[in-house]
């Protein structure tokens, strides 16, 4: 089975943020470590990490022409601030996946979206 999942950031604290700046080094160093461990894991496509709400754009069409504005269409308070692809053989896999990812202890939460 292939599943998405989506890193909802929630209040994790984000490279460069204060937040971030108040972990220490040794916590700092571990959220890293925990990303790489994930990324290097039999089966995962790495995703990117993306930017804010605040930067994105939404398009719709009207008419046969484009409207293009500023943010998401919903205001949300777990944006989605990264996403990775898994090839694994069930959801328990997926899970035992998802709990790895810094954002499900720090704040966040991830999505999995089993692909059809």
């Amino acid at each position: 089975m292939k599943f998405m999942l989506l890193i909802h950031q929630g209040t994790t604290p984000l490279p460069g943020s204060p937040e971030w700046d108040a972990l220490s080094g040794e916590e700092q160093g571990a959220v890293y470590a925990s990303y790489q461990e994930v990324n290097e894991t039999p089966g995962v496509t790495p995703g990117e990490r993306m930017a804010g709400p605040e930067d994105a754009k939404t398009v719709r069409v009207e008419g046969g022409k484009p409207i293009l504005v500023d943010g998401p269409f919903a205001e949300v308070k777990e944006a989605i601030g990264g996403y990775l692809f898994l090839d694994a053989d069930d959801l328990d896999a997926a899970v035992d996946l998802a709990v790895k990812i810094p954002a499900a202890r720090m704040g966040g939460a991830i999505e999995i979206r089993p692909l059809l």
